[in-house]
């Protein structure tokens, strides 16, 4: 059954007010090759619920599951052990159902769990300030371009060829449909072939230098050398994390110089969950640039009674100011993901996180030892945490496919990552998390080289 409630009438005034002549006109950005022309072939025109769910059943069970795997994906989503406690905590009532905290008085609880989780973010970047949470990992990267633009009334972003390509992505989306933000460049080094190259470009024309850490081929940048040129320049050093056991290991970006800090959280507390829902971070550590920090963010107080409460402030988002003042038009934070994340965070402690580091390093150093010995394999990266670049000779996507069906999910091929092909067709991130065991990176090693043999 079809469930279309608008009339005919309903649309033509939605249009008219909006200024569309069609509908159709909403679409004018999608090229006209990728519309189509008729229905879907080998789709029935229609079919009974139960039917279809009986289709997507049989459908379902030719997936590999991926615990059934020598897992080995990363490339910004990552698979660690989340405690079944993380799942327990965040299903009970006064969390699960509760929505908005924008009533304190009946909302402390939510409020208290978003400040202890502020608190934690901040700590972990090694910065004074942190909101509550965002959309996600690329949305705050976002976010973060055009918090530098308002700072430093500059248009130029200079994005690092070590960031991930779909956060690149993302920003080439934006500055073309955000108000006011349609003249920002985006020059990408492609080849990244390394801090001085991206030193040399900026100037005094450039609002924010965008990088990675550690970056989307696993490698380390020098952050307090590029801080220092940017400073000197009068630019902005936005870092971008997205594996957050990381800085179990890492000097905390906050701390090398970084003015703002922003990256996924997903890592922590929160599983792949077929791409989403994710957990963006974001943080700043200059208190003066507070007001222009998007998102919402909580703050504690005394009561009439000189109780300690806490409230909803500097929440200048679309929801409640004009768009045109706001700091941000994503209007929604993840607070579900956030708890998540700061329950499996308490969990670990400081300790348990410099641990549970200490073992993401220790095995990929063993994989990355492993596949070095294989004939046809030669490992990129000098210095990596958890992640790294593998280079074979031959062709990555191919390969990857004929491992996974020897059960081995290999990694993510760079020329995945990069279709529009430079170079990399032949290069594989590879991504080692305490979840890899010894079997596994055996597994990998042994399927590489009958593959290359």
């Amino acid at each position: 059954m079809r469930y279309l409630p608008l009339t005919d009438t309903d649309r033509a005034v939605m249009l008219e007010r909006i200024g569309a002549e069609s509908v159709d006109a909403l679409f004018a950005d999608v090229p006209g090759e990728h519309y189509l022309d008729g229905p879907v072939e080998g789709l029935p025109l229609h079919a009974s619920e139960m039917a279809v769910e009986n289709h997507m059943r049989r459908l379902s069970k030719q997936n590999l599951a991926a615990a059934d795997t020598a897992f080995f994906c990363g490339a910004g989503a990552y698979r660690h052990h989340v405690p079944s406690t993380v799942d327990h905590i965040i299903q009970r009532g006064e969390f699960l159902t509760a929505y908005t905290p924008y009533q304190p008085e009946i909302a402390q609880g939510t409020l208290q769990m978003l400040f202890e989780f502020q608190t934690q973010v901040a700590r972990l970047y090694g910065c004074e300030i942190a909101n509550a949470s965002m959309y996600d990992g690329s949305t705050a990267c976002w976010e973060a371009i055009v918090m530098a633009a308002r700072l430093t009334k500059r248009d130029r972003i200079l994005l690092s060829g070590g960031l991930h390509p779909h956060y690149v992505s993302v920003a080439e989306t934006m500055a073309r449909f955000t108000p006011g933000h349609v003249d920002y460049q985006l020059p990408v080094l492609a080849s990244d072939p390394g801090d001085d190259a991206l030193i040399a470009r900026i100037d005094e024309e450039t609002s924010c230098v965008v990088v990675q850490y550690p970056d989307i081929m696993g490698r380390i940048s020098d952050l307090p050398r590029i801080a220092e040129a940017a400073h000197e320049k009068g630019a902005l050093l936005i870092v971008v994390n997205t594996e957050p056991v990381a800085l179990g290991a890492l000097e905390a970006p906050g701390n090398l110089g970084a003015d703002i800090v922003v990256g996924e959280g997903q890592a922590i507390g929160v599983g792949l969950q077929f791409g989403g829902p994710y957990l963006g971070l974001f943080a700043i550590t200059n208190p003066k640039h507070v007001r222009q920090m998007p998102g919402r963010l909580c703050g504690e107080t005394v009561d009439a009674d000189g109780k300690r409460g806490f409230v909803l402030t500097l929440s200048t988002r679309e929801q409640h100011i004009r768009r045109e003042k706001a700091t941000s038009n994503i209007c929604t934070n993840s607070g579900l993901c956030a708890l998540a994340f700061s329950v499996h965070m308490t969990l670990l402690g400081e300790k348990g996180l410099t641990a549970l580091a200490a073992e993401n390093h220790r095995l990929a150093c063993k994989a990355a030892d492993r596949l070095a010995q294989v004939d046809g394999v030669s490992v990129l990266n000098e210095s990596f945490f958890n992640e790294f670049t593998i280079v074979l000779e031959r062709e990555i996507r191919p390969l990857v496919r004929e491992l996974t069906d020897k059960g081995v999910l290999a990694g993510v091929s760079l020329g995945r990552l990069f279709p529009d092909g430079d170079g990399r067709e032949n290069g594989l991130l590879v991504t080692v998390t305490e979840t890899v065991t010894d079997e596994d990176i055996e597994a990998l090693a042994t399927a590489i080289e009958e593959a290359l043999a």
